[in-house]
């Protein structure tokens, strides 16, 4: 019995050192994120994005702060017109902080009028994929702890009674929520682009704004059934959650898709747009 338990042992440990996300956390459950990774009909479902060279048109520029435990963290920072409390937070899909985010948060600070203060968090540390398997490999590596430090440390820096609210795609709708979440009382609205919808009530049950949640009918790693959950956990804290729905696949308004649906992303930015205007109060 004793040598079947250490072959068992020695196997276990083969596995998890074969595993790139059971390696860095060989002691902790990884994240559905963390999973959804290294799932290979997920990484085929990302198309490697198109080149693109982006240069800022609206004074937008990388920013570094400090954050708690660790090295500085950055964002990409689009200034408002004018001095304001209004703040919006971009987070970035399983790719990184590319090229393709920066515009999408030049472009939010235009459709919110220049009067609000945009932020594209880095949560990669610099790190940007150009291929499925480099995107797979740093989104699966990177440390949950190590992002919600960097969340926090850039909402020291932005300071206190601010309107924060937040935007992403896919991995970055779920750190938009995350986000929500860290912001505490100053957060104002949140929406989340296909993200895995948190079921952990006791994460679920600080929230202290409205939600905007935006999905594919054809989203192949999103279950409905879990956004169902999520509407009904989110809703069982006092607020409000408004779900729509697209005939699309996953993925289907990330900036920096091949196969972006123009259409369906169109009409969904503008709810979004609605959305943000409303919880920030800028028309």
């Amino acid at each position: 019995m004793k040598k079947l338990i250490s072959i068992i042992s020695v196997g276990i440990c083969v596995l998890i050192a074969m595993h790139p996300v059971m390696a860095q956390n060989c002691c902790k459950k990884p994240t559905s994120m963390q999973v959804l990774a290294f799932n290979k009909a997920f990484k085929a479902s990302h198309e490697a994005p198109l080149p693109l060279s982006y240069t800022p048109e609206k004074g937008g520029a990388m920013i570094r702060f400090p954050v708690a435990g660790g090295a500085d963290g950055n964002a990409f920072y689009v200034p408002a017109d004018e001095s304001t409390d209004k703040v919006l937070l971009v987070f970035h899909e399983w790719w990184g902080l590319n090229d393709y985010i920066k515009r999408e948060a030049e472009n939010w600070q235009k459709l919110l009028g220049g009067k609000v203060a945009v932020y594209a968090v880095d949560l990669y540390d610099g790190k940007v994929g150009t291929t499925a398997d480099e995107a797979s490999k740093i989104m699966g590596g990177l440390d949950p702890k190590r992002g919600e430090s960097i969340i926090t440390g850039l909402l020291q820096k932005i300071g206190k009674n601010k309107k924060v609210a937040t935007i992403g795609w896919c991995m970055g709708g779920s750190w938009s929520f995350i986000a929500t979440i860290l912001a505490h009382s100053e957060a104002a609205g949140c929406v989340m682009y296909y993200g895995f919808p948190e079921k952990d009530m006791s994460r679920i049950k600080p929230l202290n704004c409205d939600i905007l949640y935006i999905r594919g009918e054809k989203d192949n790693f999103i279950k409905k059934s879990d956004v169902e959950e999520f509407e009904k956990k989110v809703q069982a804290t006092g607020h409000k959650i408004a779900t729509y729905s697209f005939d699309a696949v996953h993925a289907f308004a990330n900036p920096s898709n091949p196969k972006y649906d123009a259409k369906s992303a169109e009409e969904a930015k503008k709810l979004a747009l609605k959305f943000l205007q409303e919880k920030l109060s800028v028309q």
